[in-house]
């Protein structure tokens, strides 16, 4: 069902994630201690393409709210991020478009962001290679890991059938018009920061696919 709501237009699924191998360069004390939130800021400032959101007739007002689930950082960093996202503002304007308020909430409570849980949960999975885990002793996977691969291909294939030849790993093509970052139904961002190196030796040992971390606060867009 949720996936139904995706294909008629009506949901929308940003993932974003980072290769571990790719390490910052040249970060400052202060840009560390506020990585979270400063990746979350470009997270929600990019991934969406909001700039790009209004298409209504003549370019009537729209208005956004976000609902931001579980953020692991301090008060601080959180009115930080807050205070990025209203500064934004001054660039949606442009375009006729406001974020008008911005909140946490408990993903207990809101049914659509459980469902976004178990997708994230799925691609963290999948990413890390968890599929492949066997125990020790009898070199084989568990009950729970088959399981957990049985639902990762159900949702695989509800992506596909969104966009065909998907690849959860890579980012998402735009197909060469940049408004495509807000039309696209679902969509995934490799975040590589332009300074930064490749590190081969924190890569997995005889394993092509590089570790990977999931964004671990996903949210909700209320679009008016």
């Amino acid at each position: 069902m949720f996936f139904e709501l995706i294909k008629d237009e009506k949901i929308k699924v940003r993932i974003m994630f980072a290769q571990n191998a790719f390490v910052s360069d040249g970060l400052t004390k202060e840009q560390t201690d506020n990585e979270y939130s400063i990746l979350y800021y470009y997270f929600l400032k990019d991934a969406f393409g909001l700039k790009f959101s209004n298409d209504t007739p003549f370019k009537n007002k729209v208005n956004f709210s976000l609902y931001l689930d579980d953020l692991p950082c301090s008060e601080e960093q959180k009115n930080g991020l807050k205070n990025s996202m209203f500064m934004y503002n001054y660039e949606l304007k442009q375009s006729n478009i406001e974020i008008t308020e911005i909140v946490e909430i408990d993903s207990k409570k809101h049914v659509i962001q459980q469902c976004m849980d178990i997708i994230l949960g799925s691609m963290n999975f999948k990413l890390n290679d968890f599929d492949k885990i066997k125990d020790e002793e009898t070199g084989k996977r568990s009950k729970r890991t088959i399981a957990k691969e049985k639902l990762y291909k159900v949702i695989n294939k509800n992506i596909r059938d969104i966009r065909k030849g998907f690849n959860v790993g890579v980012s998402t093509s735009n197909d060469g018009d940049v408004t495509n970052v807000w039309k696209h139904q679902y969509r995934h961002w490799n975040f590589i920061s332009k300074y930064s190196h490749f590190d081969k030796t924190l890569t997995k040992k005889g394993s092509q696919r590089e570790k990977t971390n999931k964004s671990k606060a996903p949210l909700i867009l209320d679009r008016e």
